[in-house]
């Protein structure tokens, strides 16, 4: 039932505010949904403009008593420091022709009109197909929807087109990309889930609809828009993806040579999940005269489920590419299981992603700005772990702080931390490098009752000679580790006891030399 009274409406806010407070497993600087139900929650329409970075996010509106939408909708949220957001009114809202809006992307036009891609879901008779939303006030608060026939799906997530020898072409109609521009042209592309589900899941399928690609459309007017081909070509022999991975919630952006931003390199950066994988990407050359992406290399952002979902990612005005991404690994199952907690959706840290010198291998980092969070700094010895040993770092708020630790593996079959321990240490998360396997590890299977206990494994190759430089970031159920400026894990852990905040140093197999070992307390950003 709607509140209808004002001091009703204050007295709810309240409670809803100490109640959110109170939540032990709530990120105090990760975004995390305000209220309702973030699921899914993926980050969307991101741009920068005006001096501020703007963030969409998904939500599920229904959750709401009282709401007389349909469904989903996109939040608002913009910054100027990329750490404090402020809340603008709702972007985008279901209406009788699209019942949820779905994900998509953003473009901001060289008169400083910014553009919204969404993805138009109907619930009552399954129509569907790619909308585009504008807006040129100063604080991007006022969107109109433009008509886009020409992305009008004939099926959920599929348009049918007439082909050049008169076959039908089932063409993606989900999920579009950012717009791009290049002499006049404008550019999206759309994920295939639906059309993978539909034509290319069964042991006879084609090869044509197997595995992940991306189709691609043009436009001079950015409301008729033209099938131009797909945009590029997977590897058919899955020494890249499987067949059973799709190409959803793309971004395609150019990507920096340098952290800083400053100029591009001349490779671009396609990020997308596959359902059932989560976050990966390819590197490689726009061909901008055949209208073609051709990929040179292809990597994950997440190994062993999905995660690191969703991934979002801009160009701000230092030229730098800055992504978020949606952390799926809520506790509860289902809108009525959430609804005790009053919210879930989480995102991401903003991470940089620029391209190495070897102009081959993606390098990220978080976001420089993160570190205005930073208090109470400790500092300590150095030290050396030895086989089967753990090393306490007292002192250091084990549920909301950044670690940074220098460590020369030796002798060590693994090094690295515990973190979120209890202490009788029945309780932990494991954060360390394999030296044999060459692999950074996020073990996760003695990390609470619930979320999902795995151990989580990604490459890693340090050179000959080359420390392990490990950046870890704890903030209560999350938990993000960065190592030497090439690669990350980003896992929710959900302890159990309210004492399991312990922080350590450990090695196996052999001894690990520790150094420059430095920790902060980090503020809160998040409003509650």
């Amino acid at each position: 039932m709607a509140i209808d009274n004002i001091a009703d409406k204050i007295r709810a806010a309240r409670e809803l505010r100490e109640h959110l407070l109170s939540d032990r497993h709530r990120p105090g600087y990760h975004f995390a949904m305000p209220e309702d139900i973030g699921r899914p929650g993926d980050p969307n329409g991101a741009f920068y403009a005006g001096g501020r970075y703007h963030l969409m996010y998904l939500y599920d509106r229904r959750g709401v008593d009282g709401w007389k939408g349909k469904g989903y909708a996109w939040g608002h949220i913009s910054s100027a420091d990329l750490v404090h957001w402020r809340h603008h009114p709702d972007a985008l809202l279901p209406d009788d022709s699209d019942g949820g809006i779905f994900s998509g992307g953003a473009f901001v036009d060289d008169d400083g009109t910014a553009y919204l891609t969404y993805w138009r879901v109907n619930e009552v008779n399954k129509g569907t197909g790619i909308g585009i939303a504008r807006s040129s006030d100063r604080r991007y608060e006022r969107w109109e929807k433009l008509r886009v026939p020409s992305l009008d799906g004939t099926e959920f997530g599929i348009l049918e087109s007439a082909g050049e020898g008169g076959e039908v072409d089932h063409l993606c109609n989900a999920d579009p990309s950012n717009i791009w521009k290049h002499n006049g042209t404008y550019y999206l592309q759309a994920g295939n889930l639906l059309v993978l589900n539909k034509f290319g899941r069964e042991d006879d399928s084609p090869a044509h609809y197997r595995g992940d690609w991306v189709d691609l459309f043009r436009s001079r007017d950015l409301r008729n828009w033209q099938y131009v081909h797909r945009f590029y070509q997977r590897r058919l022999d899955n020494s890249w993806t499987l067949e059973s991975e799709d190409d959803m919630c793309p971004s395609f952006l150019p990507l920096p040579g340098s952290r800083d931003g400053g100029a591009a390199s001349g490779k671009h950066l396609q990020l997308f999940i596959s359902h059932n994988m989560g976050c990966q990407y390819y590197v490689g050359t726009y061909d901008r005269d055949g209208e073609r992406f051709l990929p040179e290399v292809h990597g994950r952002m997440s190994w062993v489920d999905n995660t690191f979902f969703a991934p979002e990612a801009l160009i701000d005005e230092r030229g730098r590419q800055i992504m978020w991404s949606w952390l799926t690994d809520n506790p509860a199952k289902g809108i009525e299981d959430a609804l005790p907690d009053g919210w879930c959706g989480v995102y991401g840290l903003p991470r940089v992603l620029w391209l190495g010198d070897d102009e081959r291998t993606l390098h990220m980092a978080p976001a420089p700005e993160l570190e205005r969070l930073r208090c109470n700094a400790q500092e300590f010895a150095d030290v050396s772990v030895t086989d089967g040993s753990a090393v306490p770092l007292a002192g250091i708020d084990g549920r909301s702080c950044e670690i940074s630790v220098r460590i020369d593996p030796g002798s060590a079959q693994q090094a690295g931390l515990r973190v979120r321990t209890s202490p009788d240490g029945s309780e932990t998360t494991l954060l360390y490098y394999d030296a044999a396997a060459r692999q950074l590890r996020f073990d996760a299977t003695r990390s609470g009752t619930r979320g999902r206990p795995v151990l989580e494994q990604a490459p890693l190759e340090l050179a000959a000679g080359e420390a392990l430089q490990l950046r870890v970031f704890i903030d209560n159920s999350v938990i993000e580790v960065f190592a030497n400026d090439r690669q990350a894990i980003t896992r929710r852990v959900y302890p159990d006891g309210d004492a399991s905040d312990g922080v350590a140093l450990f090695a196996r197999g052999g001894s690990a030399a520790c150094s420059a070992i430095r920790a902060w307390e980090m503020a809160p950003a998040n409003a509650h």
